[in-house]
């Protein structure tokens, strides 16, 4: 707990893929335990296969999406894990930063 300001520590996690990897990923989140997380769909950026448009028609497996959790710091490891396999095999992007929250008993 951080005294200064009354906030807790934790750990936020940013992962950026394909709409088709959306379930997979929201999958791994349920699995250690996360109690919610943020989807933000067809977002769009610059990267190392070029740029993505987001808004694709009728077509929302192609467009990328952000989900973004926060999780208690001994969740963690195990949400890398799972993680790490799928990234290795398709395009994503995954960030990991320290956070803190006022409300910790909504993230344990």
């Amino acid at each position: 707990m951080d005294e200064t300001w009354g906030l807790t520590r934790m750990t936020k996690i940013e992962v950026v893929v394909g709409g088709e990897d959306v379930p997979a990923v929201t999958e791994l989140f349920s699995e250690v335990g996360a109690r919610g997380f943020t989807a933000v769909s067809n977002v769009s950026g610059l990267g190392h296969s070029g740029y993505h448009q987001g808004r694709l028609f009728f077509n929302d497996r192609n467009a990328l999406a952000l989900l973004i959790v926060v999780l208690p710091d001994e969740r963690v490891g195990a949400l890398l894990e799972g993680l790490r396999p799928l990234l290795a095999q398709r395009s994503g992007v995954l960030l990991v930063s320290d956070t803190h929250v006022s409300r910790p008993d909504y993230f344990q």
